[in-house]
This record gives structure tokens, C-alpha cells and sequence, in this order.
């Protein structure tokens, strides 16, 4: 059962290709917000994952985050989770990231508890209704 208080901790070290500068997030050699924000769902993700039942996922809905210091190449960044609230399916938590000089980031984070295969399906099926949207109007 998946409770509040679940906490999570996941690293990596910032190479080239989390920079901003490398994945068009801005012009700087230094650990990039987007990839910040992925190590966060990555955390909040795996925390919760063992709890889930067969045919269950998480997927993440809301992201709400500073980053607050830069990190250059080299250095290694961990995040922290802790799962706040859970209301239903719905899974809140806090979020923080570090680097061996001190925080760089924070925030909160939602995710949804979802069948897997009826996501997909239903993801599915909006892309095929999309497709059938434009060839009907040629």
C-alpha cells in the first residue's frame, strides 16, 4: 500500500549531454532545468513503483520547481522525494536537488496511478482520431 512518508533518492553525475546548452534549454555549460525536473519525476517515479499493483503505473501531471543554483559538468546531482499526500489515485510530493555544494532545486510534483495498457490504448486512440480529423478534411 502506498502511503505518505514513502521517500525516494536516485543520482547522476552531469555530463555533457544533460547541459542546457546541449539540449537547447539555453546557451550555458551547466546541468539543465529540463533534465533537473527529469531526474525528479525519475525519483518520485521509482519510489512508488514496488507499491503498485500488476498492470499499474504512475504517470506525472503537474511539476512545479525552482532551480535556484547551477551545476557544471562533473559534479554529481541527487534528488530526494517524499510523498506528502495521496488521494486516490493521485500521488503529491516534495522534491529536492542537491550537488555537493548545496541545494540547486525544489519543488512539488503530482502523479496519477493508471492501468498501464488503458492509458496507452486511450493515447492510442487519440492519436487515431486525429488522423482520421485530417484525412476527412482533405
Amino acid at each position: 500500500m502506498i502511503e505518505a512518508g514513502l521517500k525516494g533518492k536516485k543520482s547522476t553525475i552531469v555530463t555533457d549531454e544533460l547541459t542546457a546548452d546541449r539540449i537547447g534549454s539555453g546557451l550555458v555549460k551547466v546541468y539543465a532545468t529540463p533534465m533537473m525536473v527529469a531526474l525528479m519525476e525519475e525519483t518520485c517515479n521509482e519510489s512508488v513503483s514496488p507499491y503498485l499493483n500488476d498492470g499499474e503505473c504512475t504517470v506525472g501531471t503537474r511539476i512545479e520547481i525552482n532551480h535556484t543554483a547551477a551545476t557544471p559538468v562533473g559534479m554529481r546531482v541527487t534528488c530526494e522525494s517524499e510523498l506528502q499526500s495521496v488521494d486516490g489515485r493521485q500521488l503529491t510530493f516534495i522534491v529536492k536537488a542537491y550537488d555537493n555544494a548545496g541545494e540547486i532545486g525544489n519543488g512539488v510534483h503530482e502523479r496519477f496511478i493508471v492501468k498501464r495498457e488503458r492509458f496507452e490504448e486511450k493515447a492510442e486512440s487519440r492519436a487515431l482520431s486525429q488522423k482520421e480529423e485530417t484525412v476527412c478534411k482533405v
